[in-house]
């Protein structure tokens, strides 16, 4: 389990750089959006290229950032249901969550996503917009994308079977302990803003 742990270690490392990037992806297609609107009101004109780059940088957020965003517990949840589950009947759920569902999606993605960039790649397949961009890097993402995701999908099964097996902590019960703790500052701090008021 220990060597486990070790590459589920690794593999988290690698989302949280990637995760850390992709912030700076999001700041970029922000800043672009905003001189491409800035240039379009002013002096009448665009660039299809610029607005390309907006899209491949969304793109690029949404599906390498997925990783990052499993590793960080920011995914959709039901948590008025989970919340009423022991840590032990969540942590089996997140496993069979990955294993039903996380992993044959990815697995289909890839497969289905490598010939689209292989044909695109051997091609030079350019956008249709005057003056677009070449599109084998965008459709590289879609299976790159899923890969990232299905190894942090393994990394947390490992994280799920650690605690399972009494060789690791909860991690659901940390990232629950941290919104708590939020939720808890959040809450003295109204409360000394309305008695400063008073």
């Amino acid at each position: 389990m220990q060597a486990l742990l070790t590459i589920s270690r690794l593999i988290d490392a690698i989302n949280e750089r990637i995760g850390r990037l992709m912030m700076w992806f999001v700041l970029a297609a922000t800043l672009i959006s905003a001189v491409n609107a800035i240039i379009r009101k002013v002096f009448g004109t665009s660039s299809n290229a610029w607005l390309e780059v907006q899209w491949y940088l969304f793109a690029a957020v949404f599906l390498l950032g997925g990783g990052y965003a499993f590793l960080r517990n920011a995914h959709v949840r039901i948590d008025f249901l989970s919340s009423k589950f022991s840590a032990r009947t969540r942590n089996w759920v997140d496993i069979v969550g990955v294993i039903v569902f996380l992993a044959p999606l990815c697995l289909l993605m890839i497969h289905e996503g490598w010939p689209v960039f292989a044909r695109a790649w051997v091609s030079g397949e350019m956008s249709s917009n005057a003056g677009g961009l070449i599109r084998w890097p965008v459709y590289l993402l879609i299976p790159v994308g899923f890969a990232i995701l299905l190894l942090q999908g393994a990394s947390e099964i490992i994280k799920r079977a650690a605690f399972l097996t009494g060789q690791g902590p909860d991690v659901l019960a940390h990232k629950e302990a941290e919104e708590g703790d939020f939720l808890v500052r959040e809450m003295a701090d109204d409360h000394a803003a309305a008695t400063n008021k008073a």
